[in-house]
């Protein structure tokens, strides 16, 4: 085959974004070990009525065809506050992106990434970065590691080959993200222990559980949390309040407060732990349909998540109490009272923390003390252009 049989076309409107989603549907279905995502969410990601990423961002999706035949996808996306960003944090002034990359072969790889690069060196971007899909918050990065089991929550999942057909086209590292399993139910190392029971001495320290009758706010907490912690971390870009309001109405449904806490120093919040059950678990059952009878399963889990594994997506500690026993303190104990929480509360045998930086040294170092292990690895690839 041949690039001219090649014929990259912009999406433009409603028809568009469902045959995008449909041809990335039709492409991970053939990946071992994938699970099947509601259509419903993945179509809502891609709506710029819908998902206020595109309030900050400028966007083009593409789709390959083949003979007529679609045979590849990929968005090219410029996020304006990813310009803003020092350029020693991995972002900048001239940084563009692609995502939601999607081939038949390495000819259609070619192609659509050829395609995004001057759609993007034509809005006067002079790097690239991807695949992020789109939001640095949403699926960043190609996996590398751990395609011989199924992900969690919000975790992409690739075919081993898309690395090779990326790196042919002249992308190199620009990062690499980790995940770590974890079995919960083996005591947490000794020192662990004592560092926690130490923590639950001190008068000045308070962990609780998230407060559903306030869930607007503590949203509100959480993030404004994120923002201060993750400020200096390589690629971070922070929440926009539309985007924190949007965050709270979608993760209403999966925030269970046994497993979710914020700490407190001397009564302010300071610290925070996000754990989400694995929607996964219930969606490879019901292979991604709500209907027919795929509803009753969904509601049901979502009123008691039993027996689910748990991902543990998102912590920070507000960025004044880095490098002080106390960070590290405050993050063991929320792990403590989550870890017990899960396993009595649903029955939990395993979670997943991630993704870290695989240079963020403190994460690394709590993630090594309470006994995890790398079970996935993903990458980012930037290239000049």
């Amino acid at each position: 085959m041949t690039d001219a049989e090649i014929v990259i076309t912009p999406v433009s409107d409603k028809a568009g974004r469902k045959a995008f989603v449909d041809l990335g549907r039709a492409f991970a279905h053939q990946v071992p070990n994938h699970v099947p995502q509601l259509r419903s969410e993945q179509l809502e990601l891609v709506d710029p009525d819908r998902n206020p990423f595109f309030g900050h961002a400028t966007v083009q999706l593409f789709i390959a065809y083949r003979h007529g035949k679609p045979v590849g996808r990929i968005s090219a996306h410029i996020d304006h506050l990813a310009l803003e960003i020092p350029p020693e944090q991995g972002m900048g002034p001239g940084t563009g992106m692609f995502g939601y990359y999607d081939a038949e072969d390495v000819e259609v790889s070619t192609a659509l990434l050829a395609r995004a690069e001057q759609w993007l060196r034509e809005k006067g971007m002079r790097k690239v970065l991807g695949p992020i899909s789109m939001s640095v918050w949403e699926e960043p990065g190609l996996l590398v590691r751990g395609e011989d089991h199924s992900p969690m929550i919000m975790m992409g999942h690739h075919p081993e080959v898309y690395k090779e057909w990326i790196q042919a086209s002249g992308y190199v590292k620009a990062k690499s993200l980790l995940t770590y399993d974890l079995d919960v139910r083996p005591e947490f190392p000794p020192i662990v222990q004592r560092i926690v029971k130490s923590g639950e001495r001190n008068d000045r320290i308070r962990v609780r559980s998230v407060d559903m009758k306030n869930l607007e706010s503590e949203i509100a907490i959480v993030l404004r949390i994120l923002n201060d912690a993750w400020s200096k971390n390589w690629g971070f870009i922070p929440f926009t309040p539309e985007e924190v309001a949007y965050a709270g109405k979608k993760l209403k449904q999966i925030i269970h407060p046994p497993i979710n806490r914020i700490a407190e120093l001397d009564g302010k919040p300071v610290a925070f732990m996000l754990t989400f059950p694995d929607v996964n678990d219930v969606l490879a059952k019901i292979d991604g349909k709500l209907f027919p009878f795929g509803w009753f399963h969904m509601l049901r889990w979502l009123h008691r998540p039993m027996g689910s594994g748990m991902r543990v997506p998102l912590m920070g500690v507000v960025k004044e109490l880095h490098n002080s026993r106390l960070a590290s303190q405050l993050a063991f104990m929320m792990i403590s009272e989550i870890r017990e929480n899960a396993m009595t509360e649903y029955g939990t045998e395993r979670a997943e923390i991630g993704w870290i930086l695989d240079d963020n040294q403190g994460m690394v170092a709590i993630a090594d003390a309470i006994n995890s292990k790398v079970n996935r690895e993903y990458w980012i690839f930037e290239k000049p252009l």
